[in-house]
This record gives C-alpha cells, structure tokens and sequence, in this order.
C-alpha cells in the first residue's frame, strides 16, 4: 500500500479551530492551533502543496500580533485590538486553508481508491 498525503486528522482539526476561536473572540489563542498546521505541514513532505496555504494562515496572524505587540496600542487583547477587516481577512484565510486540507484529503482517498 503506497503512503498517501493525506493531512492527518488533529490537523484538520487545527485548521478548522483556529477560525472558530478568532470569531468567538479568542484571537491569541488561535496561535496555537495556527502553529500545529504549520508544523504539521512543514514536518511532512507529501503534505509540500500544503505549505503556501498554511504559511499564508501563519502570516495574516503575525502581522497583526506583531503590530499589536510592538505599536503603541493599549488594547487589552488582540480581538479588541484587531478591526473587523482584519478580522475578516484572519477567517478567510483560516476557512480557506482549512478547505485546502480538505481538498487534499479529498484527492488523495481518489487516488487511492483508483490506484
């Protein structure tokens, strides 16, 4: 049986936790599902056609935690800190890499039912 790339399933999870915290006002937490899709992808190399997405996750996340961070705000939190555009922009990029896992998954049962 040839290996698939199938994205694992806590992964999966990730992907789709990470939107669901932003919109339920737990932006600083979503970091931490955020990072277990980047390490999941970068750790597996059949999972390479995942990477841009997931890095494209990790970065609509770390600009506003950097500027938070480093600009002079006095928001007590990242969700208050954060505008409704960017807000939304977190969330789609969240939902879109959460699809793209599912794509893959999707893909890779055809193959492997078809090989």
């Amino acid at each position: 049986m040839k290996p698939t790339a199938r994205p694992s399933l806590p992964a999966l999870i990730a992907a789709w936790t990470a939107p669901v915290l932003v919109l339920g006002g737990f932006a600083l937490l979503s970091g931490i599902p955020i990072a277990m899709v980047l390490i999941a992808t970068l750790r597996d190399a059949r999972l390479r056609a995942l990477r841009w997405w997931s890095g494209a996750l990790v970065a609509a996340y770390a600009v506003p935690v950097a500027f938070w961070q480093l600009g002079p705000s006095d928001a007590p939190s990242l969700t208050k800190y954060m505008n409704p555009a960017v807000t939304t922009i977190l969330v789609a990029t969240g939902v879109a890499v959460a699809l793209a896992f599912h794509v893959q998954r999707r893909r890779t049962a055809a193959r492997a039912t078809a090989g």
